[in-house]
């Protein structure tokens, strides 16, 4: 049997944790550079908001309505996701992570009891033929109270004979209120019911692009997908995933769990805030798209040995000349190590970059990813001195982020030159030609004032974002200022940003 814990309205849920005034009223979270709607409340989406909806149009669709507004804060959603991790791995016998708000349980075919309102397993030499499911449907009621009262978050827990179905089961956890946040497919009634209520395009493994296609040969609901013959599905579609996909909806364990447990490739990417034309406005951009794949990678034990950087311009710029590429160098021994990573990405940066134009989105994508142990080396070229000594400058900088605050220390070309500060060109022109003398070059040297990452994505100022905190302005009100960016405080992570009790 299997499970899987779904956070309701992830983002929103995590804002609304430091914010329980906002509790029933509309709430959206806007994407990186505060561009469009990427997460809505059920109040919003009740008013109609849609994903994608771009913030400058909220006002125009909803000029009388109250609308709080959030930038992104993925170092708060990481945090308190990472809470209900701990929860569920004292929960549930095993889990991987499936995404930042969806986790999978799983369940051996054991006999279950209930101990004390824990979920236990009797010893080996006690064996049931058939499972107690019910047991099942009050661990999952118990787990979404504990993580409610421990976390402050509302999940919805589906369960199912396949990991698909366990999908399908959280959809009426959320829907349905009668299923206490916990809805559990554990008979072929069941399971066919669920599948005549289910459309389609929303079936886990079914792309927009196979979902047009199978409604093109009468295919309107997942009880009719599943009811093809398995041939027939291979004959269509020649896809293992679909494959797949249609075994699990007829009940056959067949997504195997190391695929969902770790990423065979990583991409982090953003959208600037404008567009950038010059190669040292742009490098750091892609190193620390570059860090975040290294400590994706560290994260889950693992190392890559392709790394890819992309550029594009941007493409709704009709008037601009268009350019987009995409290279990759392969790695002679695969790393998780930052500094590599970044030297890797900066190497394909510079063959890619083409002065003249004005870019507007760049990412790096890590391939060929693989276990951190063992790994092959270089046989002519290898310094186990020097791989230990990166890898515990790795382990001692992810600590102290984790300790203090994510980006408290960074690589040096991870920084950005703020807009008061004198960047590298006013520098080594002061270091050239003010000075002979190297104490006198060095004393006439100007302060390059930088900053790091989490501020270089389009927020607002701190005093801005704490008086549209203050109450609910109208979505108009807060286009009206110049720069409306509504970033939530780290209180969990920042003691900078600690919640102060009055």
């Amino acid at each position: 049997m299997y499970g899987i814990v779904d956070c309701d309205n992830c983002y929103v849920s995590c804002e609304r944790v430091f914010r329980p005034d906002l509790n029933g009223k509309p709430v959206v979270v806007l994407s990186n550079n505060d561009g469009c709607v990427v997460a809505r409340s059920n109040e919003a989406k009740k008013m109609g908001i849609k994903a994608g909806t771009p913030y400058f149009q909220l006002a125009q669709l909803y000029p009388n309505n109250k609308i709080a507004v959030f930038s992104s804060n993925y170092e708060l959603y990481g945090e308190l996701t990472g809470r209900i991790v701990e929860i569920i791995k004292q929960e549930a016998p095993a889990y991987f992570r499936y995404s930042i708000d969806e986790y999978f349980v799983y369940f051996p075919d054991r006999q279950w009891k209930m101990d004390n309102g824990q979920l236990t397993m009797p010893g080996d030499n006690f064996q049931f033929s058939i499972i107690n499911y019910q047991f099942l449907k009050t661990w999952g009621e118990n787990l979404h109270q504990r993580i409610k009262k421990s976390v402050g978050m509302p999940v919805s827990i589906g369960l199912g004979p396949t990991k698909t179905l366990a999908k399908l089961a959280s959809h009426f956890a959320k829907k349905y209120p009668g299923y206490r946040h916990c809805c559990m497919i554990d008979t072929d009634e069941k399971r066919v019911k669920a599948l005549k209520l289910y459309p389609i395009e929303d079936v886990w493994g079914i792309g927009r692009r196979y979902a047009a296609k199978l409604q093109t040969l009468g295919v309107q609901t997942a009880y009719d997908f599943a009811q093809h013959h398995g041939d027939w599905v291979r004959n269509i579609f020649n896809n293992i995933v679909i494959y797949r996909t249609w075994q699990e909806l007829n009940g056959i364990d067949a997504v195997p769990n190391e695929e969902m447990a770790k990423k065979k490739s990583i991409c982090t990417s953003r959208s600037f805030n404008g567009m950038v034309s010059d190669f040292e406005t742009l490098r750091p951009h892609v190193t620390n798209y570059a860090v975040r794949c290294a400590e994706k990678l560290r994260a889950q034990k693992t190392v890559a040995g392709v790394i890819g950087v992309f550029l594009n311009t941007n493409v709704f710029r009709e008037d601009l000349p268009q350019y987009w590429n995409f290279q990759e160098k392969r790695l002679i021994v695969p790393t998780c190590s930052s500094i590599e990573i970044v030297k890797a990405a900066t190497e394909v940066l510079e063959k890619i970059f083409i002065p003249g134009y004005k870019y507007k989105k760049a990412g790096v994508i890590v391939m060929s990813v693989g276990p951190n142990s063992p790994v092959q080396t270089d046989l002519f070229d290898y310094n186990a001195e020097q791989f230990q000594k990166m890898k515990r400058l790795d382990a001692a900088i992810d600590y102290i982020n984790k300790v203090n605050g994510s980006e408290t220390l960074v690589l040096g070309s991870q920084q950005y030159t703020k807009k008061d500060g004198k960047g590298k060109v006013a520098t080594e022109r002061e270091q050239s030609g003010a000075c002979s003398i190297s104490a006198e070059r060095k004393q006439a040297r100007p302060k390059v004032k930088v900053d790091v990452f989490a501020n270089a994505i389009k927020h607002g100022p701190k005093e801005q974002r704490e008086q549209s905190q203050a109450g609910l302005d109208s979505a108009e009100s807060r286009l009206r200022k110049s720069k409306a960016q509504f970033k939530s405080k780290n209180s969990t992570t920042r003691w900078s940003d600690i919640i102060v009790l009055k």
